[in-house]
């Protein structure tokens, strides 16, 4: 699939983020991999998904654009998503169509540069996406070459205001200063945020626990009851 026909996928449809930590009830490739399955019979434009047995199984079963990363934890680092060369090679490796990773201003763990990742990965004709937590950050992420900056981070790192629900002033911002397109992405629990981040004009939009956590989705419920 070309990256002009990647792209035209995403535009205006629903990504499902298809995960599950290894403390997760969910955590198995085989579910994964029917949970990116049944994305696609609802609608899903595309599938994000995290470490390579999840992708392999997922590809198998799906002809989804696949937007793929790796949380992978470094000593002294803050850094999880796809946090270095390592990552983004095995990422490569396993047939990806996106590469997102960690694009915010905290120090790199391997000392290479957002642009040098970026540039790595194109070299590979693979389309990167940034995973942002404030403005500064998707400006940066546009100026580097990013072709698409998503607010994945707000609210995940120390520097960042801690919200119920998405960041739609951070989505607007972006929306209206960029040129690269941008995803709202981040506690998007149900149809009034989703139909208000649609208002700030994104994209694309990707919805993860809403839709495949379901310990996520019996607490947000539980809690309203009580």
């Amino acid at each position: 699939m070309s990256k002009e026909s990647i792209m035209e996928k995403l535009k205006g449809g629903l990504i499902v983020s298809c995960q599950a930590l290894e403390n997760e009830p969910l955590h198995s490739d085989f579910i994964m991999g029917r949970m990116a399955l049944a994305a696609k019979m609802g609608g899903a434009v595309a599938i994000r998904a995290n470490s390579v047995k999840d992708i392999v199984e997922i590809k198998k079963l799906v002809d989804l654009p696949v937007i793929g990363l790796i949380k992978r934890n470094y000593p002294n680092s803050e850094r999880y998503i796809t946090p270095t060369m390592k990552e983004i090679k095995e990422l490569i490796e396993v047939g990806v169509d996106i590469v997102a990773m960690d694009a915010t201003l905290r120090a790199q763990t391997d000392n290479v540069t957002l642009a040098e990742k970026v540039k790595h990965l194109h070299d590979h004709n693979i389309l990167v996406m940034a995973d942002v937590s404030n403005f500064e950050e998707g400006v940066i992420a546009d100026k580097v070459g990013f072709d698409l900056i998503s607010t994945t981070l707000s609210g995940y790192t120390t520097y960042t205001e801690k919200l119920a629900g998405p960041d739609y002033k951070l989505i607007k911002r972006l929306v209206k200063t960029v040129k690269t397109p941008v995803v709202g992405e981040g506690r998007i629990r149900n149809e009034k945020e989703l139909k208000k981040v649609l208002r700030q004009k994104p994209f694309a939009i990707v919805i993860g626990s809403a839709i495949t956590r379901p310990q996520e989705i019996t607490k947000y419920y539980a809690e309203i009851i009580k």
